[in-house]
């Protein structure tokens, strides 16, 4: 049996980012004491063999550290963990983790997912984060001295207040830093956030500027040693995400949580905020094979597609070999006009 990915969902946060849609809750212990509880409960339901971990949220590092480690202590009770495993948590800088980066490397966590967004401390606080650069810089350092240094940052592009100029002094902080991974994604508005109520009143850059700052974002990384391997997300070589990989290229992975999303024996589920489960089909699919596949710098065989793609090479969206298709950069932009056009 080849090994999955386990996710467990962390839904607390101190407060609610702007644009954030994800389902998140106010922290306070007593409820994340009562959450960790459960989740050791709903992990007993369960087996399976596993070489990722991933704690994602909200914000998995705002709950006191002794509960991460239960959850670990209780996934390696339960489950088959490999020796290797990449364990991940998603950690929010605002917060002094120095002592927390210790407590996780004891428990095996060797890969840190830190929430930049922007090296401009105006630009981070126009999102709402409450951590400048200063904040972020020292909690790099202090997971490289716990003994972590497989670690990623988050970018977004297209903010308020944010240009193409602006964008080098992140690239310069991120090459300082010397870390692993990047995953830059594009500013959304979405409904049900506070941007989306004052998206008329937000100075947003225009769309082809926000164009350029993805072209812009791809080549200046690659000039300092990262390698684009999926639509958003750009890592050294050997140190691509392991866990998300297993998202785009269809591999088995658990979820577990409020929210939390499964590919699992074949069937996609996920938990609601009461810890329902719903069911949601058949994984899988052909149209999935091409919809998330596409999403990789490595493309897809090109036999899985049947509807015409040739347009797409000729306009320069598109790159083709003899077995395999893939977006370029600029078809990466309009990918999803590109996948609807190539699905049934």
């Amino acid at each position: 049996m080849k090994k999955a990915g386990l996710y467990i969902h962390i839904p607390f946060c101190r407060s609610k980012c702007p644009y954030c849609d994800f389902y998140s809750v106010r922290y306070d212990k007593d409820s994340a004491t009562k959450y960790t509880d459960r989740l050791c409960e709903e992990i007993k339901k369960y087996h399976g063999k596993f070489d990722t971990i991933y704690f994602g949220g909200g914000t998995p590092s705002i709950i006191d550290s002794h509960l991460i480690g239960k959850i670990i202590e209780n996934c390696y009770h339960q489950f088959d963990i490999d020796n290797h495993a990449e364990i991940t948590i998603e950690c929010n800088p605002s917060k002094n983790l120095e002592q927390d980066f210790k407590e996780y490397h004891s428990f095996g966590i060797n890969r840190i997912s830190l929430g930049m967004q922007s090296a401009k401390d105006e630009e981070r606080f126009a999102l709402g984060r409450r951590a400048g650069q200063t904040e972020v810089a020292k909690a790099v350092y202090d997971a490289k001295n716990a003994g972590i240094n497989n670690i990623s940052l988050d970018v977004m592009l297209g903010t308020p207040k944010q240009t193409l100029e602006s964008l080098d002094e992140t690239f310069a902080f991120i090459e300082k830093m010397d870390v692993s991974h990047i995953s830059a994604y594009m500013l959304k508005i979405e409904e049900n956030t506070k941007f989306f109520e004052i998206k008329n009143r937000l100075a947003l850059p225009d769309d082809d500027t926000v164009a350029q700052m993805y072209l812009k974002t791809i080549d200046c990384l690659k000039s300092i040693g990262f390698n684009q391997y999926e639509i958003s997300n750009f890592s050294k070589p050997g140190f691509e995400s392991r866990h998300n990989l297993k998202y785009w290229e269809l591999k088995d992975y658990l979820g577990i949580g409020s929210s939390a999303h499964s590919l699992w024996n074949g069937k996609r589920f996920f938990y609601d905020k009461d810890f329902k489960i719903h069911y949601d089909g058949e994984g899988k699919t052909e149209q999935e094979k091409i919809m998330l596949g596409l999403r990789l710098t490595k493309g897809i065989d090109k036999s899985w597609v049947h509807n015409d793609y040739t347009r797409f090479i000729r306009m320069g969206l598109m790159n083709e070999t003899e077995k395999s298709i893939s977006l370029t950069p600029q078809g990466m932009l309009v990918s999803n006009y590109i996948i609807s056009e190539l699905i049934d």
